[in-house]
């Protein structure tokens, strides 16, 4: 018995000793990496310029693209205007939403910024001083100079000296309008700091490359010049406004192409002092705005990509 018992112990110490040997050292895990985590960039901020062309009346139909592309929360970053594309970028930019230029505009008395010349005793040529339209933009703007508008604006006249065009971004704002406006003919010209402006239509019926200037990636044009063999030529006015357009749709055609988008309301023969269709003109403007809506967004993300 007591060998047996010998023999098991010696048994049972072997096994437990076979088991002791047969434990393997641990094998460390290897990490499972992960991919890094890849920030999408940021879109990239462009500034959007809104340059507003020139046509007396016509010019109601820039407040239907600004109402139209607010609507899609598309809000410029700078505005630049030529003669009537002035008027209401210098209004847009002193803060008012496109709905508030409408009542704007639905108010306006054409009396009020008819200031008519006599001819005895006038030293320029013009039968409107245009000093109504200058206080009419220096009040709806509360007297703000240029520099302290919401939005960046400039407004594009002539130098009637030697032709070249300039571009006003400081200063009395009711002022630089009216010499942005001066038609030859119809307002007599405005002398600033020596130097004396007309319109800036007869430079920059579309003020594109001057929103470039200012800083503009995607430029926004609003073209609402009368085509030459539409335009009537009954009275005085017809006449030099069809010169205009005779001059304008050349330059035009040059200007424009620097546009990422031209707007183009659907005015059709809308006279140049065709004051009662204001409200046709605001609708034709929206119109024009949303037909191209989509080709904007398209753009603009495009731009917008880092």
């Amino acid at each position: 018995m007591p060998t047996r018992r010998l023999v098991l112990a010696s048994l049972a110490i072997l096994s437990a000793a076979a088991i002791v040997g047969c434990k393997t050292t641990p094998v460390a895990e290897t990490p499972i990496l992960q991919p890094p985590v890849v920030e999408p960039l940021p879109p990239k901020k462009i500034k959007i310029g809104l340059a507003l062309g020139g046509g007396a009346a016509r010019g109601f139909a820039h407040i239907g693209v600004i109402k139209a592309l607010e609507a899609q929360g598309i809000y410029p970053d700078i505005v630049v205007g030529t003669s009537a594309g002035s008027v209401v970028g210098a209004l847009y930019a002193a803060g008012n939403t496109g709905f508030q230029l409408q009542k704007l505009a639905m108010e306006m008395d054409e009396a009020s910024i008819s200031d008519w010349a006599v001819p005895l005793f006038r030293k320029n040529t013009g039968v409107l001083k245009g000093e109504a339209l200058q206080a009419y933009v220096n009040k709806s703007v509360n007297n703000l100079p240029m520099e302290k508008l919401k939005i960046p604006f400039g407004a594009v006249a002539t130098d009637l000296k030697d032709g070249k065009p300039i571009l006003f971004q400081r200063g009395n704002t009711g002022m630089a309008v009216r010499a942005s406006s001066a038609v030859p003919g119809v307002f007599q010209p405005v002398t600033i700091n020596g130097h004396t402006y007309v319109d800036g239509g007869l430079v920059a019926p579309v003020p594109v490359r001057f929103a470039r200037d200012m800083g503009a990636d995607f430029v926004i044009a609003v073209n609402i010049s009368t085509q030459a063999d539409v335009q009537a030529t009954v009275s005085s006015l017809d006449v030099i406004m069809q010169t205009f357009s005779i001059m304008g749709q050349r330059i035009n055609d040059y200007e424009l192409r620097d546009a990422d988008i031209v707007i183009t309301p659907p005015l059709g023969k809308m006279a140049s002092n065709d004051f009662n269709g204001r409200n046709q003109a605001v609708l034709a403007g929206e119109q024009a705005a949303a037909q191209v809506m989509a080709q904007i967004k398209q753009k603009l993300e495009a731009k917008r990509k880092p």
